[in-house]
């Protein structure tokens, strides 16, 4: 059966795990996003601005989360899904910073989740396709990086979903990692028969795939059983915005800026049977304090429609 997932980002806090998941449970959603990434956020890694969160001896970040994992499991919700901090690599900085995230943080992060008894982790490629002068050296680099902490996640349970992403060039969106499904389904294939098991898999992000015009239901019916985690979110098809699905439109028939229809037939085709998680955190501050319950059940229950439309193949 499909169940449906949230971020934890602008509902969870550290200081009473316990309110953020009765809320995300009484709005509807039995699984969560748990951003670990917001522990090491993007902008500060980009200025090689680290904190300290990852110092900690990992039996110290086991005590920290252990009051989250207790109150998930005490409302009934699965931690489905973790996202590691990224970018794990950085081109322009100190050869010291980039093994402390490859090895230490990106270590550590597959341990908590583990600990938080979750089996996807969520890993961006590095976006290093202009500076190596290919997209096939671009995945050299994150291939090694993957292989490095493959046996890692096999120790852990965990399994590693690399994910479509966009660049930016000239202030215009282009191709990032992972855009490519045919090669991210050979590729994903390759890792795990070298692994031993089933490590690798994807993580699909429609607001990614809009941005960049891509053909969802080709690009999921592609993945196949590959496909472990889905980011669902929506965009006007200029900018990230991880907004509601059916915000945007096209014209003013109101057809969407996002093609919907195909990403439900493509998981309808695959039997996806997962979650359906949305990565939808900006919208709660897009609302008033006031409505982020309502918008927490507005976002769940556009979740139940399109389950009900991919289990039952209405109109597919």
């Amino acid at each position: 059966m499909i169940r449906i997932g949230v971020q934890s980002k602008n509902i969870l806090t550290d200081t009473d795990p316990e309110d953020g998941f009765m809320m995300i449970r009484d709005a509807g959603f039995s699984c969560v996003d748990f951003s670990l990434n917001a522990y090491l956020k993007n902008q500060k890694i980009y200025k090689e601005q680290l904190n300290d969160f990852f110092d900690r001896p990992i039996e110290d970040l086991e005590n920290f989360f252990s009051p989250h994992k207790k109150a998930a499991i005490a409302n009934g919700i699965v931690i489905h899904q973790m996202h590691m901090p990224y970018p794990i690599y950085v081109p322009y900085a100190t050869a010291q910073m980039n093994q402390y995230l490859m090895e230490n943080v990106a270590v550590k992060s597959i341990r908590i989740c583990s600990f938080m008894d979750c089996c996807y982790l969520v890993v961006h490629g590095f976006k290093l396709a202009e500076l190596l002068g290919s997209e096939q050296a671009e995945w050299e680099k994150t291939r090694e990086f993957l292989m490095s902490i493959a046996p890692i996640a096999k120790k852990n349970g965990v399994i590693l979903c690399v994910e479509n992403l966009y660049n930016n060039m000239g202030g215009h969106i282009i191709d990032g990692p992972c855009t490519d499904a045919r090669l991210a389904a050979e590729r994903i294939d390759q890792m795990n028969e070298l692994a031993g098991a089933e490590v690798f898999g994807f993580c699909f992000d429609t607001g990614h795939a809009n941005l960049l015009g891509i053909d969802m239901e080709k690009f999921v019916t592609t993945l196949g059983s590959r496909l472990k985690v889905l980011h669902i979110h929506d965009n006007d098809g200029i900018a990230d915005l991880h907004q509601l699905p059916y915000t945007f439109t096209k014209t003013r028939e109101n057809a969407s800026a996002t093609d919907w229809e195909g990403f439900l037939k493509g998981l309808y085709q695959i039997h996806f049977d997962g979650v359906l998680s949305f990565e939808t955190a900006p919208v709660l501050e897009s609302f008033p304090e006031e409505l982020k319950i309502d918008a927490l059940q507005l976002i769940a229950g556009i979740g139940r429609y399109f389950a009900g439309r991919i289990e039952g193949g209405s109109s597919i």
